[in-house]
């Protein structure tokens, strides 16, 4: 089994940022935990002290109305380009659609609006958290 990363590896790690009280959101959470293909990715609540710390860190303010990708080289991504950099770290068949970084932006990111402007009407509040498996609950930052 593999040592726990040390805190500068751990903190090199792709970071997901995500609503934490979107219905949305928390489906996509535990999508992406199923489907990525080794346990790359770390996540924290926008809400949380440390979604709020990176926000700041990075100059975002407090925007909850996006996902919020953070890579490896501390490079941050919103909107469609958030999902579509994490669906690369999918397996087969999601990766693919990383392909779709090649439409511009602002035609992905007016469909993104769309859906965030709606999601909470259609997908509801986050239900209660789901309790993490082990292995995963040192992956999600408070």
């Amino acid at each position: 089994m593999d040592a726990p990363p040390t805190d500068a590896a751990a903190a090199s790690r792709p970071l997901l940022l995500f609503d934490g009280e979107c219905g949305l959101c928390a489906r996509s959470v535990r999508f992406v935990l199923a489907k990525e293909r080794g346990p790359e990715l770390r996540f924290a609540a926008l809400q949380s002290d440390a979604g709020r710390a990176v926000l700041a860190r990075h100059g975002l303010g407090e925007d909850l109305s996006t996902v919020v990708y953070v890579d490896a080289e501390d490079r941050v991504h919103l909107r469609s380009g958030a999902a579509l950099r994490i669906a690369g770290k999918l397996r087969r068949p999601w990766s693919f659609a990383r392909a779709l970084l090649v439409v511009p932006a602002f035609l992905r990111d007016a469909v993104y609006r769309v859906v965030a402007r709606y999601r909470m009407a259609i997908f509801g509040g986050a239900e209660a958290c789901r309790l993490p498996r082990p292995g995963e609950a040192e992956r999600f930052l408070a």
